[in-house]
């Protein structure tokens, strides 16, 4: 059992700010609000770190899996009402804690802004002390946390906005949004962006829609709203004792950006190459630019960065190429379910080059093996497929058939040429060829299920 979560992003329609757009009043609004509730934030902040030891207080519950009273720290909800009691000013209580009182500077205030901020506040309040505990622990001289923050995107609880898609036409999709424009509070609509792909995302069956966040960025604004759904996943050690198991093993590899096979009863029933289409032939070339330019500038300034604009097309076609072949291993996972998903462990790996191009391309191409990893693991759980990593040593060296020891060898022209990096392997054991990236995601299953080489070894008592 676990849960999956994902962000669903809506941008507001808003005029640009710097070119007099028409929702400039409107945008105005919603960075007073921003503003306001970062104060109320840090009032509370000052509140809890004032009162600490109520953050760690002990309280008795019964538990009904134990059928026995025990003790537990006090929990989010309890620190809510107890600090509402503290701080705000009611009918019932007219007297708050003594300078503590909410009331007095931020009145009016509605209830669902004042909880969202108490409870961001007990998370910023909780992770200082706990970080400072670590620190005490450590017995360090230097590095000691710094006061939290006050500053955090809006989160914004049921009762202060609703979200309308315009049936006919999304063109007309608003957010009905309580505001502060300085003075007062009022309810305001913000025009979004909005598509049959985000209501049918909002509405997918078993996803269970969370508080969104309003984030205000320089030029544009958006709400992300999270969602989450339960996850129905046995674990390995469950899976492995099924006869019918399949698991589905990916190479990631620079050429070729994933090689995916997929084994049932000892035997590869589907293989599938996932091409780069001339992804790392692209990202080289920006990178013979970027040292060019960073060759003719000289020593860069300390704080500054160079070629922004370069780097940001790299990083963002990386993620882009990364998540199109996270889908297509996703969806190979979704039509075997119960499956489990093998990759390989490659978070040590180095980047070796001999010019400078060439070593900041190695290390992209790392990168995007990375978000490959990632991107996968998340995609692949949503089907229940549960991802294990395997040690990759050797994969790339071995004869999927025999287990001997192979080499790897490239054709030019007609010359046939041994090296490392050569897309082809070769046993000369048993006269197995194949692709070497194929013949390296044969290996994982090996791996996976300690099989030829792979096996653990045996522990040998000291004489």
């Amino acid at each position: 059992m676990g849960e999956a979560k994902r962000t669903t992003k809506l941008s507001m329609a808003l005029g640009r700010r710097d070119q007099c757009g028409a929702n400039k009043g409107k945008r105005a609004n919603l960075d007073c609000t921003a503003k306001i509730l970062n104060e109320a934030r840090s009032f509370y902040v000052a509140f809890f770190l004032a009162h600490k030891e109520k953050l760690s207080e002990k309280v008795a519950y019964f538990s009904q899996k134990h059928q026995a009273e025990r003790e537990r720290t006090i929990g989010a909800d309890e620190l809510l009402t107890w600090a509402e009691y503290a701080t705000v000013r009611t009918k019932a209580h007219t007297t708050p804690e003594a300078g503590w009182d909410f009331s007095a500077q931020f009145a009016a205030m509605p209830i669902v802004y004042r909880r969202s901020v108490i409870k961001d506040a007990i998370g910023k309040a909780r992770a200082y002390l706990a970080n400072c505990g670590n620190f005490v622990q450590s017995g360090k001289k230097k590095g000691l946390p710094g006061l939290p923050g006050a500053e955090n995107h809006p989160t914004l609880y049921k009762g202060s906005l609703s979200l309308r898609l315009h049936e006919q036409s999304y063109r007309e999709a608003f957010v009905r949004m309580k505001v502060y424009d300085g003075k007062k509070w009022l309810w305001q609509n913000y025009p979004v962006q909005a598509s049959r792909w985000h209501e049918m995302r909002l509405n997918e069956q078993g996803w269970k829609q969370e508080s969104p966040k309003l984030v205000l960025k320089p030029k544009s604004a958006e709400l992300h709203i999270p969602q989450a759904k339960k996850i129905e996943a046995k674990k390995v050690i469950e899976r492995k004792q099924d006869k019918d198991l399949v698991t589905i093993a990916a190479d990631l590899n620079i050429k070729n950006l994933a090689v995916v096979t997929v084994r049932q009863h000892g035997k590869i029933i589907k293989t599938q190459f996932i091409k780069d289409r001339g992804l790392d032939r692209h990202r080289y070339r920006h990178m013979k630019r970027v040292s060019k330019h960073q060759w003719q500038s000289g020593k860069p300034v300390r704080g500054e960065h160079s070629n922004i604009l370069l780097w940001r097309h790299v990083r963002r076609t990386n993620e882009d190429f990364a998540r199109q072949a996270a889908k297509v291993i996703a969806d190979i996972c979704s039509q075997y379910p119960g499956s489990i998903l093998v990759l390989e462990n490659l978070r040590n790996m180095r980047a070796n080059g001999e010019g400078k191009s060439h070593r900041l391309n190695r290390r992209l191409a790392n990168q995007i093996r990375g978000l490959l990893r990632d991107y996968a693991k998340y995609k692949a759980f949503l089907h229940a497929t549960v991802t294990v990593e395997v040690n990759p040593h050797g994969t790339s060296q071995y004869c999927s058939h025999c287990a001997a020891k192979g080499e790897r060898f490239s054709y030019k022209g007609t010359k046939r040429m041994v090296w490392k990096g050569g897309k082809l392997f070769h046993c000369p054991k048993c006269g197995y060829e194949a692709n070497a990236d194929f013949n390296a995601s044969v290996n994982h299953h090996h791996s996976f299920y300690k099989e030829c080489h792979w096996q653990p070894r045996q522990k040998t008592k000291a004489t």
